[in-house]
């Protein structure tokens, strides 16, 4: 399950095999986002623990977890299933974001490079689906 070449400037560049899901480049990716949106959600004030805080880290928590239960099914199918409901949770965290910027919960400059990242996320998560979709074309050839 090695991510295709050249989808992202962000992908891995060497070849080493993927054996578990942490060896995802997709999957690391996805783990600073949310430790970045766990650092900044800390800020909120305490009316939104419930709320925005919390749907916001959930939101995260569900794109490393999406990821690593894709890769553990046995199908394809299912593997590109959970690839795209973490791609949904990524624009979720992305929709959170915006709504903590118009709250003015943090800064334009402290806003922009976490949506950058959540967008190199979402690059990554298609490169896997195509990579995935080539490796069951592939098998399925055979």
């Amino acid at each position: 399950m090695k991510l295709e070449a050249g989808n992202s400037k962000l992908a891995k560049q060497d070849s080493r095999p993927v054996k578990d899901f942490t060896d995802l480049e997709v999957w690391r990716l996805a783990r600073e986002l949310r430790q970045k949106v766990y650092v900044i959600s800390k800020r909120f004030p305490a009316e939104e623990k419930y709320v925005l805080t919390a749907q916001l880290r959930r939101a995260a928590i569900s794109i490393t977890a999406n990821l690593a239960e894709g890769f553990g099914r046995y199908s394809y199918q299912e593997n590109i299933q959970f690839c795209r409901q973490a791609r949904g949770s990524v624009h979720e965290v992305r929709d959170h974001l915006i709504a903590a910027l118009d709250a003015g919960y943090f800064s334009l400059e402290e806003w922009q490079p976490l949506v950058e990242l959540a967008q190199s996320v979402t690059k990554l998560i298609n490169g896997y689906i195509r990579s995935t979709r080539a490796r069951q074309a592939a098998t399925s050839a055979k």
